[in-house]
């Protein structure tokens, strides 16, 4: 079973796949948007369209939006860091080394695994499946705080905080090199031409990406920073410090992947702060760093 979705461009310029999620009210996203796009599952003017199309005014779009099937993941009882959970959301710590949702090489073991465990049917969902509850992502080697959706209307909420950039959102990682002062890496990102599983800062089909950071303490051949994310594209974090020349301790991907001691990048999601989408509230969580970033932070000492 779908649903059609059909609206009409009222500007011109905006890609058909934004134009799509946003129409959507949170039901999916950009990316899933692409897929619909690309699988011929949306039209302009009748017509099939490529995913990066730019809508002129007057434009009639239609879309055959899948009805939620039940998630293809079975629950398991893995422990969970609860830092906070009511009715409509939770937030939870992730250790490192947990991967978020089941994907190629990883079906098992995941948070949504243990969410599903811990939750049961009570997940919000999003992008054509039931019960995901997935509002936004931290990389698996990335320790930190994560929002889950309990309630399709929590869910459609905070995607819209995460559309306008209106969470706040703070990590701790140690990177390499001597960062003398604090900064700002305004510098879009996109994927990588050469390697589609890489991010870059590029000019090309890329979006704006904003990272403040301050140094914490300085160690000489490394710098612990607080980092700041004004917009959170995939990989940000890491593609901008490896940009500006101090890529992530550990990082495999964007630096050296030394010192293999960490087993990833020293890099935690310390800090998230929300307006609760169903009460009003504003929630700030901040958790203590994990012991393999102390335990690094004490070598460096």
């Amino acid at each position: 079973m779908s649903r059609m979705l059909e609206f009409t461009a009222v500007t011109a310029g905006e890609r058909i796949d934004k134009a799509l999620s946003d129409a959507s009210e949170g039901e999916i996203t950009r990316s899933f948007a692409a897929k619909l796009i690309e699988d011929g599952a949306c039209t302009v003017n009748g017509i099939a369209v490529p995913k990066n199309y730019r809508l002129r005014a007057g434009d009639n779009v239609a879309a055959e939006i899948p009805e939620p099937k039940e998630a293809d993941i079975l629950p398991e009882n893995i422990p969970l860091d609860i830092v906070y959970e009511d009715s409509d959301l939770l937030v939870v710590n992730k250790p490192k080394g947990m991967v978020v949702h089941p994907a190629h090489g990883h079906y098992s073991g995941t948070l949504v695994n243990a969410l599903m465990y811990h939750c049961g049917s009570s997940l919000s969902g999003i992008n054509g499946e039931l019960r995901p509850g997935i509002v936004h992502r931290i990389d698996m080697n990335t320790s930190g705080l994560l929002i889950v959706a309990k309630s399709d209307a929590a869910h459609k909420g905070l995607a819209e905080q995460i559309k306008i950039h209106s969470f706040s959102r703070e990590y701790e990682a140690v990177v390499c090199g001597s960062v003398k002062e604090n900064g700002t890496v305004n510098a879009p990102i996109g994927r990588s031409r050469t390697d589609r599983k890489k991010m870059c800062v590029t000019a090309e089909n890329s979006r704006e990406a904003v990272t403040h950071y301050n140094v914490i303490d300085n160690y000489g051949n490394y710098t612990h920073l607080r980092l700041r994310l004004e917009t959170g594209r995939t990989h940000q974090i890491r593609v901008h410090m490896a940009y500006i020349g101090h890529p992530v301790a550990g990082d495999d991907v964007y630096g050296s992947g030394k010192p293999a001691s960490l087993g990833g990048q020293c890099l935690h999601a310390k800090h998230i702060g929300f307006v609760h989408p169903i009460t009003g509230e504003r929630l700030e969580f901040e958790t203590e760093l994990p012991e393999y970033f102390t335990k690094f932070l004490n070598s460096l000492r």
